[in-house]
């Protein structure tokens, strides 16, 4: 099996960082918005472009722009990129709306003197026919 095909984490991390220096058309740009240095987004994007066995960036001393090789990367992955995003943010607004299903078991006093009248005042919907 070649490398590529075996994708390791950090090789996903590599994608993310050429994410954002595609997006952004700047290592200065995309190295901020990562948290990392300039000197270690360059080293990472090289390591990549060897590790591939294409160009991806073509650089200058003022700009940077997707290769075609790029351009084509940016444009299979990046949208699978955005999409696990809006999922992982999805799933951040779960947290702050607990869901499911609570079972309590419990002697019919307790549940009629105790957890019944607590429990309405969070569930009022529910009817008290369901704890008989």
């Amino acid at each position: 099996m070649s490398r590529i095909h075996q994708c390791p984490r950090h090789d996903v991390n590599d994608l993310i960082a050429f994410l954002a220096v595609a997006r952004e058309r700047s290592f200065t740009r995309a190295a901020a918005r990562l948290g990392v240095s300039q000197s270690a987004l360059s080293h990472t994007m090289r390591a990549l472009e060897e590790r591939l066995g294409v160009r991806l960036l073509t650089r200058t001393t003022r700009s940077v722009a997707p290769t075609e090789a790029g351009e084509r990367l940016l444009q299979g992955i990046g949208p699978r990129f955005e999409e696990i995003e809006a999922e992982l943010t999805a799933l951040n607004a779960l947290r702050e709306k607990p869901a499911g299903t609570i079972r309590i078991n419990a002697g019919e006093h307790a549940a009629e003197t105790i957890l019944w009248p607590t429990l309405e005042k969070f569930l009022p919907a529910i009817p008290t026919s369901r704890w008989s």
